[in-house]
C-alpha cells in the first residue's frame, strides 16, 4: 500500500506509513497546538498529540473541527497505528 501525504496538497507517496510520517516530520513546517501552545510537527504527528493529550471536546473548541473531521482524523489515526513501526519513526527523527 502507498502512502500519501496529505500536507497542503503535497502529494509525495511513500512505500510505507514510516517514511511518510518522517517527511512529515522533516519536510513540513512545524505547527502550534491550538490548545495548549506546543509546537510539534505536522500531520499525523500533530493529529496523534491532539488527540492524545487533549480531549475531543478540546480539539472541537480549538479547532472548530466538525464531528466528520474529528471522525476522520480519528480513522486516520487508527490505520497508521494498525501498522505503523512508531520505534522506526522514532530512530528516524533521531537523525
Amino acid at each position: 500500500m502507498a502512502w500519501k501525504c496529505g500536507i497542503d496538497g503535497c502529494g509525495s507517496v511513500f512505500e510505507d506509513v514510516e517514511s511518510a510520517v518522517v517527511h512529515q516530520a522533516a519536510d513540513h513546517q512545524r505547527r502550534e497546538c491550538k490548545v495548549c501552545g506546543t509546537i510539534v510537527p505536522d500531520g499525523y504527528l500533530a493529529i496523534r498529540h491532539a488527540f492524545i493529550e487533549h480531549s475531543r471536546a478540546e480539539y472541537v473548541r480549538a479547532y472548530g473541527a466538525s464531528s466528520e473531521a474529528v471522525r476522520e482524523r480519528e480513522e486516520l489515526l487508527e490505520e497508521i497505528e494498525s501498522v505503523a513501526d512508531m520505534q522506526t519513526i522514532a530512530t528516524e527523527l533521531k537523525r
